[in-house]
């Protein structure tokens, strides 16, 4: 960092008399400054040239060759900071002006001097020099740090402006990768839900529909997204841990089963919430799981918990699984009013009685809700060539092998179209894929020709 320097200042004594320049370096011999002594105006303009320490200028009016007015204003050109005293044996009032108006000098002194009087004027005039270089020096000292501070600060905010890009467009790639994610992790619970449905034909799209039904639930409580969307893959992966049971449990109704059968059964909400416990994204999904199959009596199974102790996503999971399982499979949704009634006896016992009532408006409003879709819609069937971006699927899109690629009611995207034709080309569907169309856009047939939601 700059440091204001030590200041050498010089006095510069110009007289044609020798003895004048003796008295006063004999007045200034005990002075901290440095005295130079020359006896004509060409000789003080050269060192002035050559020395740029040079503070206080003392100069006779009377010399020959050049007068001490010439000779300062001469001075001032060169050495401009420095104070310049004029020294005078005549009363000449016109010297005197010449020297403050041209020369530029600070004091005039009439010769002769009182000593003491001289060397407090020299002494004043120095430290008005002095003081004048110190605040050039701050001054210079300043406008430097602020140019450099200026730079610093273009500096650093171009650097902001780069980072900020930077996070900008790693926040658009991060973003990216989170959708992408979430489509692979949405993508393989479906896949999930499909090898369920597979391994137990007896609940052909079970987990679809209990996953409609419980995120439908979860939003009418007025339960957070994140929640919802946790419900929602519970109820896509509740029965995953039936994968781990054998044929002929599966094939049986409860009350069918031995105590050992039963014991087996009962071990799979647990095998599903172990299943999926390695990805911590979805360890509240697992304890739904786990949970589904708790009573609020707290006879249910696999912990025995009542009441409060279930969690919440459970008990909405419970609700869902069991409306789905007594509602005709062949009919989406139709009448529930009986289904419900059959559930209301179980209301205390396995279900929660705060939660019923507006388990009972809910699914009252989906037959309701998908009636009006259907009212402006027409379903078409397209082959895999035909499908676009912005279609919804009206049926599950089942590969030929029973795989289900797509639920009913997916939007297709440029990925989803992708997903259906590599997927479709490698184990072909025996039907085509069941799209929603608005019924003025069906290009060549009447409203009344389109096939209608299937039952």
């Amino acid at each position: 960092m700059d440091t204001q320097p030590r200041l050498n200042t010089k006095v510069l004594l110009v007289d044609d008399e020798e003895n004048i320049l003796r008295s006063l370096k004999r007045l200034l011999a005990d002075e901290e400054y440095e005295v130079l002594a020359v006896t004509g105006g060409e000789q003080g303009l050269r060192i002035l040239r050559e020395d740029p320490d040079i503070g206080l200028i003392i100069s006779d009016q009377r010399m020959p060759g050049m007068l001490g007015v010439d000779f300062l204003e001469k001075a001032k050109a060169i050495a401009p900071d420095a104070l310049r005293i004029l020294l005078t044996g005549y009363a000449d009032v016109n010297a005197t002006i010449d020297a403050i108006n041209r020369g530029g000098a600070n004091r005039y002194i009439a010769k002769p001097w009182n000593d003491n009087e001289l060397i407090l004027i020299i002494r004043d005039a120095i430290q008005k020099y002095q003081l004048t270089k110190e605040n050039q020096f701050l001054k210079d000292l300043t406008e430097k740090q602020n140019k450099e501070l200026r730079r610093w600060s273009t500096e650093l905010e171009l650097k902001v402006q780069e980072q900020t890009a930077d996070l900008h467009a790693k926040n658009k790639e991060l973003t990216g990768l989170h959708e992408k994610l979430s489509k692979s992790v949405k993508t393989m619970i479906l896949a999930l839900s499909s090898l369920i449905e597979l391994r137990d034909t007896t609940v052909l799209n079970h987990s679809n529909k209990v996953a409609q039904v419980s995120a439908a639930f979860a939003r009418r409580l007025g339960l957070d997204g994140s929640t919802v969307e946790s419900i929602e893959t519970a109820g896509h992966l509740h029965d995953i841990g039936k994968i781990g049971i054998p044929d002929v449990v599966l094939l049986k109704n409860r009350d069918e089963m031995t105590e050992a059968e039963l014991e087996e059964y009962r071990r799979h909400p647990v095998r599903g919430q172990a299943s999926i416990h390695f990805i911590e994204e979805l360890n509240d999904v697992g304890l739904y799981i786990r949970h589904h199959h708790e009573r609020h009596d707290g006879i249910g199974f696999p912990d025995g918990l009542s009441g409060a102790a279930i969690p919440l996503g459970a008990k909405i999971l419970s609700l869902a699984d069991a409306f789905v399982r007594l509602s005709d499979p062949l009919c989406e949704f139709c009448d529930v009013d009986p289904v419900i009634s059959n559930m209301a006896h179980l209301v205390g016992k396995q279900f929660d009685p705060k939660l019923f009532p507006v388990f009972k408006e809910t699914v009252r409003d989906i037959p309701s809700t998908m009636q009006a879709s259907e009212s402006e819609t027409a379903e078409v069937e397209l082959g895999v060539k035909d499908l676009l971006p912005g279609l919804v699927v009206s049926r599950d899109v089942r590969s030929g092998t029973g795989l289900l690629l797509l639920r009913q009611d997916t939007l297709l995207d440029a990925e989803s179209v992708g997903l259906m034709k590599r997927c479709l080309f490698l184990d072909p569907s025996k039907t085509g894929i069941f799209v929603w169309h608005k019924r003025t856009d069906v290009p060549g047939a009447r409203a009344e020709d389109q096939p209608s939601r299937p039952a």
